[in-house]
C-alpha cells in the first residue's frame, strides 16, 4: 500500500503549499519500519545496534527520539549550573558585598602569604580543607601535588613558581599530599617499559619517591607503599624546590620558607612539617616542627 500513496501524493503536491506539508509527513512515517519500532521501545540500548537500527534514511521517528534525549541532557546540564547560579549568588550576597571594600582591593593586586601546590583530586580542595579566604593563596594544583626538578622541561608548575616567588613575592610555599592519590598509586605501578601516556609523562616526575619507597618498604602491601610513598613524594618535591636558584637564594636568606603537609581523608587528619635551611644532605631532608592536626 505503500506505493500507491506515495504516487497519489506525488501528483497531489501541487495542489497546495498545506496538502504538501501533510502529505509529506505522512511518506516520512512510512519510512519507519518494525526495526525502528523496535529499538524506541528500547531506551536504554547501547550505541552499536542503535547505529545499525538507523542505517536507513533518516525519519521524522529518529528526529523525535534526538530531542528526547537532547531535551534530557539539557534538562540534567541546567539542573547542574542552577544549583551553581545558587551557590554564585549566595556567594554575592553573603561574601562579597558584606566585604566589598576587600575585594574590590583584591580587584586591584593580590598579595598571597602562600603557595600552595596540591593534588588536583577532587577530595583535597585546599581552600576548603584549609579555609584559605580569596587573596591569601597562590594555589597551583596538578596530578600527584609534584614539584619537578629546575633542569626538566618547562611547566605551568615552574611558571607559577617563578610568578609567585619572584613577583607576588609570596613568604611560604606549602605542598600538600593526600590520602588514596590515584596519581600515586599510579606512580608505583608504573612499569618502566610501559608505552608513554599524558599521565605516565607527569608522574615520572616523582620516580625518586617511588624509587625510595620500593627500597624501604617492599616488605608492605601495595596500598602501604602507596601510603608511604604519598608522603615521600612530598619531600622530594621540597627538595625539588631547592634545586631553582631564586628559591634556594631566598630561603637562604630567610625570606622563603618551605613547609609539607599531608591530608587523609580517610579519617580527617593533617600532618604538616618544615624544611630545614640547607636540609639537602645525602638525598635526605632534614625537617622540623613537625605537627599533626585532627
Amino acid at each position: 500500500m505503500a506505493r500507491p500513496l506515495i504516487q497519489s501524493s506525488s501528483v497531489d503536491l501541487h495542489k497546495s503549499s498545506a496538502t504538501t506539508r501533510i502529505l509529506r509527513t505522512q511518506v516520512r512515517f512510512l519510512e519507519v519500519d518494525k526495526p525502528h519500532l523496535r529499538f524506541l521501545n528500547l531506551p536504554s540500548c547501547n550505541s552499536t545496534p542503535k547505529l545499525k537500527a538507523w542505517k536507513g534514511p533518516m525519519t521524522l521517528t529518529k528526529e523525535v527520539v534526538d530531542e528526547k534525549e537532547m531535551s534530557a541532557v539539557t534538562e540534567h546540564e541546567s539542573n547542574e549550573f542552577t544549583t551553581l547560579k545558587h551557590r554564585f549568588l549566595n556567594f554575592k550576597k553573603d561574601k562579597y558585598l558584606k566585604n566589598l571594600e576587600h575585594y574590590q582591593s583584591l580587584a586591584d593586586e593580590q598579595s598571597p602569604k602562600f603557595l600552595v601546590i596540591s593534588c588536583a583530586d577532587s577530595r583535597v580542595c585546599p581552600s576548603n580543607i584549609l579555609g584559605f579566604q580569596p587573596g591569601e593563596a597562590f594555589v597551583v594544583r596538578n596530578i600527584a601535588n609534584l614539584v619537578p626538578p629546575y633542569e626538566t622541561d618547562p611547566s605551568e608548575v615552574k611558571a607559577a613558581l617563578e610568578f609567585s616567588v619572584n613577583t607576588l613575592k609570596v613568604e611560604n610555599i606549602l605542598v600538600i599530599g593526600h590520602s588514596r592519590c590515584g596519581g600515586i598509586r599510579a606512580l608505583m605501578s608504573m612499569d618502566d617499559e610501559t608505552n608513554s601516556s599524558f599521565i605516565r609523562s607527569w608522574v615520572i616526575n616523582g620516580k625518586a619517591a617511588r624509587t625510595s619507597t620500593k627500597a624501604v618498604a617492599s616488605n608492605l602491601s601495595f596500598d602501604h607503599q602507596c601510603k608511604h610513598c604519598e608522603k615521600e613524594s612530598v619531600n622530594c618535591s621540597l627538595m625539588n624546590l631547592l634545586t631553582y636558584p631564586w628559591i634556594k637564594e631566598k630561603v637562604n636568606k630567610g625570606e622563603l620558607v618551605i613547609h609539607g603537609g599531608y591530608y587523609d581523608f580517610v579519617d580527617c587528619s593533617f600532618e604538616k612539617w618544615t624544611l630545614e635551611k640547607n636540609s639537602q644532605v645525602d638525598d635526605q631532608v632534614s625537617i622540623k616542627n613537625r605537627e599533626f592536626w585532627s
